[in-house]
């Protein structure tokens, strides 16, 4: 009898990343909103987007606070999760659907989850997937400014990280905060929104017979503005090819809440 204790100390310790995520998840910033020029302007000429206040993740969800939510919500397990909801790499680099193995680090931002997964977990933060006009706003920022993109140092650092091997391993969560508090951004892994599928696509229901086919992907890029901030562009066009069902090795997500 005496060894109950002791093996129930073990367990927890064993536990202890994905314990301590489902005690205390990453905390969220506000973000004040406002006039914003996008690279997607909101009336598809060049109308700034207007955003309220919100509440942003400060760093993407992680292997061991995914786990903790797929341990409370067994439903979103990759040996069950419905194939409408997600394809057949979902979480494939866990070493099981409930244990992260040496492929998935715990500090890791989670890969490999769909749009319906990651809302599902966003939900259970009583929260959302970020809007891509959020989500653009915030990745604007550097240490110091909260809109550093007519600086072309930052143009090239943003730039550079897609010159990294997709098959290098990802490194954990946790780098320097920008000026809003806000981590990993830019340069860790791509992200999804809430409006992922609706980005290249007109607000003008006149415009939705298919005629414009510079709306799409990389051509795109012609008809945006800021044309000079293409690491921007290339995300709009990766997102806009996606299914809500896909998933990728370099794919994670964060949650938003309206302030």
């Amino acid at each position: 009898m005496r060894r109950r204790p002791v093996l129930l100390l073990l367990g927890l310790l064993l536990a202890g990343p994905a314990l301590a995520a489902d005690r205390a998840p990453s905390g969220y910033r506000p973000l004040p909103g406002g006039r914003f020029a996008s690279v997607v302007p909101a009336d598809d000429k060049a109308a700034p987007a207007v955003l309220r206040p919100f509440r942003l993740r400060a760093e993407p969800v992680t292997n061991a606070e995914f786990l903790a939510f797929v341990r409370r919500h067994p439903e979103w397990r990759r040996d069950r999760a419905p194939s409408v909801f997600a394809d057949a790499r979902y979480l494939s680099q866990w070493a099981a659907p409930d244990r992260l193995g040496p492929t998935a680090r715990p500090r890791q931002p989670v890969t490999q989850v769909s749009w319906f997964a990651a809302q599902a977990y966003c939900e259970s933060e009583h929260a959302r997937l970020p809007t891509w006009y959020e989500w653009e706003y915030a990745a604007a920022a550097d240490g110091t400014r909260a809109d550093a993109r007519g600086d072309p140092a930052w143009r090239e650092r943003v730039l550079s990280w897609y010159s990294r091997p997709s098959s290098d391993a990802l490194p954990p969560v946790g780098g320097a905060p920008d000026v809003h508090g806000v981590r990993d951004l830019n340069g860790l892994v791509w992200e999804w929104v809430e409006d992922f599928n609706a980005m290249m696509t007109s607000a003008d229901s006149r415009e939705q017979d298919g005629a414009d086919k510079l709306r799409f992907c990389g051509a795109g890029a012609i008809t945006m503005e800021q044309k000079e901030n293409y690491a921007t562009l290339m995300r709009i066009a990766m997102l806009s090819s996606l299914k809500a069902t896909d998933t990728t090795a370099n794919l994670g997500f964060r949650c938003a809440r309206p302030d």
